[in-house]
């Protein structure tokens, strides 16, 4: 580690040096400065969370290089309406931080409703121009919001006021915004499913799972979410969290506010996929769902035997790094690669938890590296050091697995096929196998 910034020895550690406890790493705080933390910033967290509500309007005050960061960004699939791909901006120039960009705001309101009569829900992004000059986006929501008799929502999204994760909890305060109004007392033995963007459609895939075993999903939040899904959302009896980094803030704000208890699950994998499905019917009380559930799972189960076994063969003895977004979509990979004999020597998050890494050393082998807050030179010293064969992250360790001559796989938001439940695992597993044994890397030379 002679080549780490003091400052990130902290987060940097061997599975031997932890004591199996993870009560060693630093994690969950924001990332030193020029260290070239692979994070994005807090309005990019916020956007993550809240741009896939398909008949949501985005405004974005601040300048137009924040307004990039949209619908093409992410995966997100729609199965109505696709108001959400579109992004509208103040184009806050020079003049508007000298004098204040409050009346182009109201202008860029009065505009978009004139054009979209129809609009039902509109998002305000206060980015860090806005933070500096001190724009009041809260008063101005409050006057439009009453003007044309829709929600208006400010969300405090400031690039420098924390990090990725605050942006998370900047939406989950926005979206507790719409839902309060709606608050109800009766239950109805339904489910709403939180941090789940429908990434190449991966909503629908559980959502028809939760179909089969007789099990009614009221609302995901916030794949092909819909504004009026939204508003039923508290009528809900548990919530399931799948993105814990994103959304389990959603789920205590839910449970204080509306008494709706939540638990933690995974769709990604064999394991994690049938353990979250048996455990949401028991959290219901459901035996009949429970049933139905476990039948489910063994007959999908035993349909991948022969297919994972062919695939062991190619893939076992090679070793993986994993860079995520989150704890549990790290453990959930874990134990994919398990499966089909890949040992896991390097896995790192951007937002996980204390709790997050414990199962993480639990489940890795002995000098396994566990990274918090990773930057590029830090996977690109312990993917060498390791020798990886393959790279599970985002669009933005893509380069650095091809220029170390590295297979990839991308499972992060950008990507075009789904990879949670059991047709995820055949895809995940065709795409591993194919990228590691692909016959390019027998003609890369890594300098």
């Amino acid at each position: 580690m002679g080549n780490i910034l003091d400052a990130r020895k902290n987060s940097i550690l061997f599975k031997d040096d932890c004591g199996g406890q993870g009560s060693g790493i630093c994690c969950d705080s924001d990332s030193v400065s020029g260290a070239v933390s692979q994070r994005a910033c807090v309005y990019c967290g916020a956007r993550v969370v809240l741009n896939p509500i398909t008949d949501a309007y985005h405004i974005i005050h601040g300048p137009i290089g924040c307004s990039s960061y949209t619908w093409d960004i992410r995966g997100s699939l729609t199965s109505g309406e696709d108001i959400y791909r579109n992004s509208f901006s103040t184009d806050l120039q020079e003049t508007d931080i000298i004098f204040g960009g409050v009346r182009k705001l109201e202008a860029a309101v009065d505009e978009l409703m004139n054009a979209h009569r129809s609009a039902k829900l509109i998002f305000i992004y206060a980015t860090c121009i806005v933070g500096v000059i001190g724009d009041d986006v809260d008063a101005v929501c409050r006057t439009k919001s009453a003007q044309y008799e829709i929600p208006v929502i400010p969300v405090k999204s400031p690039g420098f006021s924390g990090n990725k994760s605050t942006g998370y909890r900047m939406a989950c305060d926005a979206i507790m915004e719409v839902l309060c109004p709606h608050k109800t007392e009766k239950k109805h033995g339904t489910i709403n499913i939180l941090g789940d963007f429908n990434l190449a459609g991966e909503m629908w895939i559980i959502k028809n799972y939760f179909k089969k075993i007789g099990i009614e999903v009221i609302c995901g939040f916030t794949g092909d979410a819909r504004y009026d899904d939204m508003c039923r959302a508290p009528g809900a009896s548990l919530n399931i969290v799948q993105c814990a980094g994103s959304s389990t803030y959603l789920a205590q704000r839910m449970e204080e506010e509306f008494g709706i208890p939540y638990i933690k699950v995974s769709f990604f994998g064999v394991e994690d996929t049938t353990a979250s499905l048996v455990r949401v019917a028991e959290a219901l009380g459901d035996e009949a769902a429970r049933e139905k559930a476990v039948m489910f799972c063994m007959e999908e189960t035993e349909k991948l035997q022969g297919f994972l076994a062919k695939y062991t063969k190619s893939l076992k003895g090679k070793k993986a790094a994993i860079y995520v977004g989150g704890g549990f979509k790290a453990i959930s990979l874990i134990r994919q690669f398990a499966v089909v004999g890949i040992q896991t020597v390097l896995v790192g998050t951007q937002t996980g938890k204390k709790e997050e890494y414990e199962v993480i050393e639990s489940l890795v082998d002995q000098d396994t590296v566990i990274l918090d807050d990773a930057n590029p030179a830090e996977l690109e010293t312990f993917m060498k050091e390791k020798g990886a064969d393959i790279l599970v992250g985002g669009v933005k360790e893509r380069p650095l697995a091809y220029k170390l001559g590295v297979a990839f796989c991308d499972h992060n938001h950008e990507r075009k096929h789904p990879l949670a439940g059991f047709e995820g695992v055949y895809n995940f597993t065709r795409e591993i196998d194919r990228s590691i044994n692909n016959p390019v890397w027998e003609y890369v030379k890594v300098l």
